[in-house]
């Protein structure tokens, strides 16, 4: 080869090379402007002798994708809301014993400020039974509390602290409450790791649990939050930082002796809102009163003692100008139903009975002597 053809060879091997790069260059800036316009790009399979080559179109897209963040929403809520949270202690009075006075005793639980003039919103169970209060802040300091009003049906207390408000803290809407929802309790557990932060989901709505005192505590929100002695009367809070419920009981075991794990139970903030209202301006809840002390009769106990009805109360005692007296209902009668609810498992007479309001008249179904009467009541108001 003389150096005239190699020159002229080497020549066109450039213009070749020069022409593939361009060509790569420009198809890649074609598909990349095509990209970024979200526009499909062609691309075509490798046809095979069994098959005929078909052009796949691909939608490449960008993705913006907005995400929460989990931990920065906890972390608000818990500033905004935990200067409100205070531990609850009550000073219980001593019991005379067989050894002698026993001595006074404490309960401990937890609190949250509603509102600036000082009222604190708790459990019943925390502060039953009391003869003096005090609370202690986030930050330790303490001070003392009178007792504003409490109600035993619903669990719920208010009390009103004799010193500062730090912070007050924002009620929700419980109503508005779904399953898997991320929620926070706030209390101090055993009464010692005061303003403990746990969080969890909403399990459940409307749960209801027997408080194996003849009533149930009806639509309860069930999460798997942390919650153990000390938390009861602590805020469930939501991620907006908002109180969604008071958390009241924990269930750790079944009457068949099954060991249950993240089963806590809080009272909805709509709930206690009407309660506390009705504490803080009465001191009392306006309840439906019949004035009877009974003794609920479940089948076992109709069994036992050879009673003509399986589900009922059984009426003990009768209390002077009562509701009940004046109706003419007598001991030993028994209550089976209340207008056209059948008194059962599901229906329990207290429960029952304060679907009704004070002075609402009702029709009685009473097993007397095993005979069913009906017996027409005016209800009184308060006192069960």
């Amino acid at each position: 080869m003389t150096w005239k053809r190699l020159l002229i060879f080497i020549a066109a091997v450039v213009v070749l090379g020069a022409t593939a790069l361009f060509g790569a260059l420009a198809g890649g800036v074609i598909a990349y402007r095509l990209m970024s316009q979200n526009q499909p790009v062609i691309v075509n399979q490798p046809s095979t002798p069994t098959s005929v080559a078909v052009p796949v179109t691909t939608t490449v897209q960008t993705l913006t994708v907005n995400t929460i963040d989990v931990e920065t929403a906890i972390t608000q809520a818990v500033q905004n809301v935990g200067p409100a949270v205070v531990t609850v202690v009550a000073t219980i009075p001593g019991q005379q014993t067989f050894f002698g006075y026993s001595g006074d005793s404490t309960s401990t639980g937890s609190g949250i400020f509603i509102s600036t003039d000082g009222y604190i919103l708790t459990n019943n169970h925390v502060i039953e039974g009391g003869k003096s209060y005090q609370i202690i802040y986030s930050d330790g300091s303490q001070a003392d509390a009178n007792l504003v009003g409490t109600d035993q049906y619903s669990d719920l207390a208010v009390l009103k602290a004799n010193g500062s408000v730090p912070a007050v803290a924002t009620l929700g809407n419980s109503d508005a409450l779904n399953p898997g929802e991320t929620v926070i309790a706030i209390g101090s557990p055993l009464g010692d790791f005061k303003n403990t932060v746990t969080v969890g989901v909403v399990s459940a709505t409307g749960r209801s649990i027997d408080t194996g005192s003849g009533y149930s505590i009806d639509g309860l929100i069930q999460t798997d939050a942390a919650i153990n002695q000390g938390n009861s009367g602590g805020p469930l809070v939501n991620l907006a930082g908002e109180v969604v419920a008071i958390n009241t009981l924990i269930v750790r075991s079944t009457g068949t002796g099954s060991v249950a794990e993240g089963l806590g139970f809080a009272i909805p903030i709509n709930t206690a809102r009407v309660i506390l209202e009705q504490l803080i301006q009465n001191g009392f809840v306006s309840r439906p009163y019949l004035g009877i002390s009974y003794q609920p009769i479940t089948p076992r106990v109709a069994a036992v003692y050879r009673l003509p009805v399986q589900y009922g109360v059984y009426i003990t005692d009768i209390y002077a100008n009562s509701p009940a007296s004046q109706a003419g209902l007598r001991v030993g009668d028994i209550i089976t139903a209340i207008d056209s609810t059948n008194l059962d498992d599901t229906h329990e007479y207290l429960n029952t009975l304060f679907q009704y309001s004070a002075g609402d008249e009702v029709t009685l179904t009473v097993n007397r002597n095993g005979q069913s009467i009906q017996v027409q009541v005016t209800l009184g108001e308060s006192g069960v």
